[in-house]
């Protein structure tokens, strides 16, 4: 599982990384043809968004698997080891849930925007969508993978909740 799990970070990683050259080389040839040649191309705009896009959502499960999103951890610093545990849990299960909802509306806009082009690329929009989807779906493997990592971490914790203590 581990290894798998190894792999997928490369693939991400490369894909991410390569999204990001074509990204800046497409914005970079559209700002060269507009004021040097004082004509702009219809596709390099668009694609430029397009690999945006692809590189937010990707972006969210590498944030997630490296521990790198923003948090406000204040009080849950504060907190004894177990019940920290148990705040770091919750939050990955309300994390899975709302990216759930987010990857099943997803995959119900891939099939609406099927037969929708982009004007300037002439692909399907549904490519757009199925960065959140993929995005999302990478998103919820490591929100359980971590999930389960806490509840190994609960179990063989020492401490027990009682009276309010640890």
């Amino acid at each position: 599982m581990r290894k798998t799990l190894s792999i997928l970070d490369k693939i991400e990683d490369t894909a991410l990384i390569v999204m990001f050259i074509a990204m800046v080389g497409a914005i970079f040839l559209q700002v060269v043809m507009r004021f040097a040649f004082n004509n702009s191309s219809s596709w390099s705009e668009e694609l430029g968004k397009f690999l945006f896009v692809w590189l937010s959502w990707l972006g969210i499960s590498i944030g997630h698997r490296k521990k790198e999103h923003i948090k406000i951890t204040m009080l849950v610093d504060k907190l004894p080891e177990k019940l920290r545990l148990l705040s770091e849990a919750f939050t990955e299960v309300v994390l899975i849930a709302i990216c759930g909802v987010t990857l099943y509306y997803g995959i119900i806009m891939i099939g609406i925007q099927w037969d929708v082009p982009y004007a300037g690329i002439k692909i399907s929009t549904s490519w757009g969508y199925l960065s959140l989807v993929v995005g999302c779906g990478l998103f919820i493997l490591r929100a359980v993978i971590f999930l389960v990592d806490i509840i190994k971490n609960i179990r063989n914790s020492g401490s027990s909740i009682e009276g309010g203590k640890v």
